[in-house]
């Protein structure tokens, strides 16, 4: 690069960075790069499933009135993105998360999203409540799903993932919130769960720049910002 300075020698490299993880994206479904599989950590899964919850649970906390045309819209660029499942998740308090899982799985739940709808866990306390529910459900019939109020949402589901749990809720642009509670900000953000998912050498066989157009479609559409960190560095870019 000549005599350029470090600190554009640095923006490039940022810049490089973050394509390769668009590039990786879109790669075959279950098929790993050479360089995603040296980097890949013991104890993860090779390919992690991703439940866009946007649509609705991410919708259902905004002030504006989605048409109906535009959510069509907004679900037709998600299906594009190589997304298998788009649905919606439920809570319950913390104390009964284990019985409750137990009761359902009975009854023949395939999967149970375990939610941290108000986003105050942390690794430690998702550790903790995995580690319990685990004992009556096995971590391929379970499922996570964190909101970011403080921040700890990407935290709490690499935890998971090194639990045993390969299914994590997200709403793009990190859509939502929760009505119950006052200051409780939205889901984890697709585009940032898919990049830290490739940056680990994990296939999910989500288009990621895909994934940013839909977002950058619906935030126009209620007219907010995105909450997504990837989307804000790579429009702003």
């Amino acid at each position: 690069m000549g005599n350029m300075p470090s600190a554009v020698k640095h923006c490039l490299s940022n810049q490089q960075l973050l394509w390769e993880h668009l590039w990786i994206a879109d790669s075959v479904a279950g098929e790993l790069d050479p360089a995603q599989e040296s980097s890949q950590l013991s104890g993860l899964p090779e390919y992690v499933k991703i439940v866009e919850v946007g649509p609705r649970d991410g919708l259902q906390n905004e002030k504006v009135i989605v048409p109906t045309d535009v959510k069509i819209e907004f679900i037709n660029q998600l299906s594009q993105t190589g997304l298998s499942v788009i649905e919606v998740t439920s809570f319950v308090p913390s104390k009964w998360v284990p019985q409750v899982s137990k009761r359902l799985y009975g009854m023949g739940c395939y999967e149970i999203s375990l939610g941290d709808t108000t986003g105050v866990g942390t690794p430690g306390s998702m550790k903790r409540m995995l580690e319990s529910v685990i004992k009556e459900i096995p971590p391929s019939a379970l499922a996570v799903h964190c909101h970011d109020t403080y921040g700890q949402a990407l935290a709490n589901i690499l935890t998971a993932l090194q639990m045993g749990i390969n299914v994590v809720d997200s709403a793009v642009s990190g859509l939502g919130g929760c009505p119950y509670a006052k200051g409780a900000s939205g889901n984890v953000a697709t585009e940032d769960l898919v990049y830290m998912l490739n940056g680990l050498g994990l296939n999910t066989g989500v288009n990621l720049y895909k994934v940013m157009e839909a977002g950058n479609f619906i935030c126009k559409a209620v007219n907010k910002t995105t909450n997504s960190k990837v989307a804000q560095a790579s429009f702003n870019a």
